[in-house]
């Protein structure tokens, strides 16, 4: 799955629970017609996909897919606690979409998932107006956490707070001279620590993340048709617009004049 695919991919969850099971518990051997995403977050239980054995615990993403066949019990005298959705994940166009994850992953706990899922459990349980589309968004935010680890190796969630409020900072004044001295004074950081850290959390530089958000802007207001090249080059933060232009096609593999309104 690309990640055009991702951004695109809408899931229909056809069956949520939330499991606090006895050490008795167990799942039969049968074949999925959907695919399980389970997230564990107490005790211990084994499971079987296509004959193989899979040992799974607290922290634990288990992702199986379709057409599986699958069985499972309980293993540890605590109980067997995880929130478990079986489901299909369709494209824009209705099209049926492979699961994009690893079958087994180790992800840690995350207070801020289990409060979604406990969200999402609370709304499946009520199943008030509009609670498929309610239950649906739960599940969109929970998935794109785990996308994002797994695939990007990335956790916005879990950044530094000076970083959050850096890019926050480059958000609101894109449009203005931005420059790492002064987001740091603001920060009350050295520009050397901020830059450290920003790269730490996110992966890329200060400037080359101020790009980002200079380039996607531009490339929107572009499709608007909301100015010439040089125009909106200007209105984005860029002072040449000859350099706005390489690193513009550098990054979105065309020219700013071949995108069309």
């Amino acid at each position: 799955m690309c990640c055009s695919d991702i951004d695109n991919s809408v899931p229909n969850i056809e069956y949520f629970i939330y499991r606090n099971n006895t050490p008795e518990w167990r799942i039969d051997e049968s074949e999925t017609d959907f695919v399980d995403i389970t997230y564990v977050i107490g005790g211990s239980a084994d499971y079987i996909i296509d004959s193989q054995k899979i040992n799974v615990s607290a922290g634990d993403l288990l992702c199986i897919p379709k057409n599986s066949h699958r069985s499972a019990s309980s293993i540890s005298a605590s109980r067997f606690e995880c929130f478990a959705a079986n489901l299909r994940i369709y494209n824009l166009d209705g099209g049926e979409l492979p699961i994009p994850l690893p079958l087994l992953s180790s992800v840690g706990i995350h207070t801020d998932i289990i409060a979604q899922y406990k969200r999402l459990n609370e709304n499946w349980l009520k199943r008030g107006p509009g609670y498929k589309m309610r239950v649906r968004a739960h599940f969109m935010l929970i998935l794109q956490r785990f996308l994002e680890m797994l695939l990007y190796d990335v956790d916005t969630y879990q950044f530094d707070s000076r970083v959050k409020s850096a890019i926050r900072y480059m958000t609101d004044n894109y449009a203005e001279t931005v420059n790492i001295n002064h987001v740091a004074e603001i920060l009350q950081l050295t520009p050397n620590y901020l830059g450290v850290l920003f790269k730490k959390e996110t992966k890329i530089t200060f400037r080359d993340y101020l790009n980002m958000i200079r380039l996607n802007q531009a490339e929107d207001m572009l499709r608007a048709g909301k100015g010439n090249i040089t125009e909106i080059s200007q209105k984005c933060g860029f002072k040449d617009v000859f350099y706005f232009s390489r690193l513009f096609k550098k990054h979105k593999g065309a020219t700013p004049s071949s995108v069309k309104a």
